[in-house]
């Protein structure tokens, strides 16, 4: 796909991926959710959800985020027994994120260990957009009055434009509002012809 491609014309993929931890050497992938969907249109029927058993022990802290439990993974598969419908799903597709170096990072060392490569793929990541806007260096005035940078979590982002509250830390659900962000931010401040390469990292 080129890069002038409008990003109107490009299959999208929505994706969250829920871990044991941030580091992609020590922890493991705990569950991930893909959601389909258009500049128009959020295909919720085509979605895929996955819990999985993490190749590293589940800790106190990540449970508390993500509420995945030791009874929920005990039978779950492993990332090796999905990797093929995973791709299968990615393919042809520019996926779509918020906070890119968990969903790449996780998935690239999953690879690594279960097919012996890693992957890279283009993506658009919805909290690199929110930092065009409002992570611009503050003047030094605003920082001595303590201003602080606006927040470019999922949550906050979502808030700003207008759109509902979910129960974070979900993979299918916040795919689900990483895709409705792409949509308002496109909407709000892009065109529908805006080049898909002005869009992704």
């Amino acid at each position: 796909m080129s890069a002038q491609t409008p990003i109107e014309r490009v299959q999208l993929l929505a994706m969250d991926i829920e871990t044991t931890g941030l580091d992609p050497q020590a922890h493991s992938i705990v569950s991930i959710g893909l959601m389909p969907l258009t500049l128009e249109r959020i295909h919720c029927n085509h979605s895929l959800y996955w819990v999985l058993k993490p190749t590293s022990e589940l800790n106190d802290k990540s449970v508390t985020f993500h509420h995945i439990t030791h009874a929920e993974i005990s039978n779950a598969p492993t990332f090796s027994q999905i990797s093929e419908q995973l791709l299968a799903a990615m393919a042809g597709k520019v996926m779509v994120v918020h906070y890119r170096n968990i969903e790449r990072g996780f998935l690239d060392q999953a690879l690594r260990k279960s097919l012996g490569e890693g992957i890279e793929f283009p993506v658009i990541d919805t909290m690199q957009l929110e930092a065009r806007v409002y992570r611009k260096k503050l003047s030094w005035f605003a920082r001595i009055m303590g201003r602080k940078p606006e927040s470019i979590r999922l949550s906050d982002s979502r808030e700003r434009l207008n759109l509902p509250a979910y129960q974070a830390h979900h993979a299918l659900t916040d795919a689900l509002g990483t895709a409705e962000l792409l949509q308002a931010q496109i909407a709000n401040r892009y065109s529908r012809t805006t080049p898909v390469g002005e869009l992704w990292d």
